[in-house]
């Protein structure tokens, strides 16, 4: 983290609700597109033009979507705090402090929401039930989803 990022202001804002997270999320499905094409087109290149059929190169396409999407969120989260899908709502992602997360907890955010996600949406139901509205995603990560002050 640069000296800049240490000192950088803290912004005005509240915890974000879960109604705002769902709406970025689809409003994030834009650029999830494009990197869905290319991942899934590199795997076909790879692959001689033929679909990828076999077990263990699956789960290989797999993990390269997973984490190109995840490139998308972590790069997106550290340049300024939000992805395209969060920007409308003026929602941001932060540490605890205020200040943007580091890497590695960013990577631990997204993760950790795969697994928020995939327990049937039970991690981002936690918010409606933590009086900070944190997800376990922003429990286990030290991060927060803030709307910021307009």
């Amino acid at each position: 983290m640069s000296a800049s990022e240490d000192d950088a202001p803290r912004v005005a804002a509240e915890p974000a609700t879960l109604a705002l997270r769902l709406v970025a999320m689809v409003y994030d499905a834009i650029p999830l597109l494009p990197i869905l094409l290319l991942v899934s087109t590199l795997a076909l290149l790879l692959n001689g033009g033929e679909p990828v059929t076999a077990p263990a190169a699956r789960l290989g396409l797999l993990a390269a979507t997973w984490l190109a999407i995840g490139a998308y969120f972590v790069v997106s989260w550290r340049r300024g705090g939000a992805t395209m899908g969060m920007r409308p709502w003026r929602l941001q992602v932060r540490d605890r402090d205020g200040r943007i997360a580091t890497t590695s907890a960013l990577w631990a955010r997204y993760a950790l929401a795969t697994v928020s996600l995939g327990a049937a949406g039970l991690g981002f139901l936690w918010s409606l039930f933590d009086g900070d509205r944190r997800t376990w995603h922003d429990l286990g990560s030290g991060t927060v989803l803030l709307r910021v002050a307009g």
